[in-house]
């Protein structure tokens, strides 16, 4: 895959006696964008005003994470946006670019068009999964949270990565998930990931995981890469500790909730098989 100046400046040199050089690769870079389709331009991120949001403002990104209580914020059309002052959220009226992914997902009738009975069935799915503002309108952070449910009961149905009888941690670029199987059984169930940003794509290929370091500080932008577990020339699976949900991406390192980074470097060792196929929505 080709690479851009700034894509292969992402980290720093780090020598170590076995395996490829490790690089210290950089934070995710602060922007308001989520996975899947670049939000529509009469889109805007709602106030932190409302009930949830001001739940979430309360909470401090590291605790947040550690906790897996962290809200997930969703775009809404700006004529929706909350007020000043108000203490609920009115059912959306709008349909959301993901809405006929979450009407079958709820046994909803799949037309693609908002419904009172589809906004509030779409609402409590967002309040069950910590997605505000719970305004029914089935946005990326909804359309993401559907897909991640989808691929519980068999995130391998379509057969794209391996059965190996080593651990193997399967990255699915195109859904932006993760899990683990070994010898065709699913031992870490799938969870979000956000790869690489434009310019900065996550590279494919099957690689294994050649250093481990718990508390990686990168030595280019001197920021936390907590349970970084490094498998090629410098990419890694490691925590952050903003919302895994915002963003354009990463610079090229998997990014995970810092609860489900520590799940995973719990299970996984040095040698074991990182396998990342398909391609990033919108990249």
């Amino acid at each position: 895959m080709k690479r851009t100046l700034p894509a292969l400046l992402v980290c720093a040199s780090l020598l170590v006696a076995a395996g490829p050089p490790a690089v210290a690769a950089a934070p995710s870079p602060v922007s308001r964008a989520v996975p899947g389709p670049a939000p529509y331009p009469a889109f805007d991120l709602v106030p932190g005003i409302a009930r949830e949001l001001r739940a979430a403002a309360q909470e401090t990104p590291g605790r947040a994470q550690t906790r897996g209580q962290r809200w997930h914020i969703e775009r809404v059309p700006r004529p929706e946006a909350v007020r000043p002052g108000a203490v609920t959220v009115a059912c959306s009226r709008s349909t959301g670019p993901y809405q006929r992914q979450a009407e079958r997902y709820l046994g909803r009738q799949v037309d693609g068009r908002q419904s009172t009975g589809d906004c509030r069935a779409i609402r409590r799915f967002q309040q069950a999964h910590r997605i505000a503002p719970a305004s029914g309108f089935a946005g990326p952070v909804t359309g993401q949270m559907v897909r991640l449910m989808k691929a519980r009961k068999n995130p391998n149905r379509a057969g794209h990565c391996p059965d190996r009888p080593e651990r193997t941690v399967c990255a699915d670029l195109n859904r932006q998930l993760l899990w683990v199987q070994q010898d065709g059984r699913v031992i870490f169930d799938p969870v979000v990931m956000r790869s690489g940003a434009p310019t900065m794509e996550t590279r494919t290929g099957t690689y294994r995981i050649y250093l481990r370091h718990r508390h990686h500080i990168s030595n280019l932008y001197h920021t936390s890469m907590p349970f970084a577990q490094f498998f090629d020339r410098g990419e890694a699976l490691h925590a952050v500790y903003d919302d895994i949900y915002q963003g354009p991406g990463s610079h090229g390192c998997v990014n995970l909730t810092w609860e489900d980074a520590r799940k995973l470097w719990d299970l996984l060792k040095k040698q074991d098989i990182v396998y990342v196929w398909g391609r990033k929505p919108g990249v």
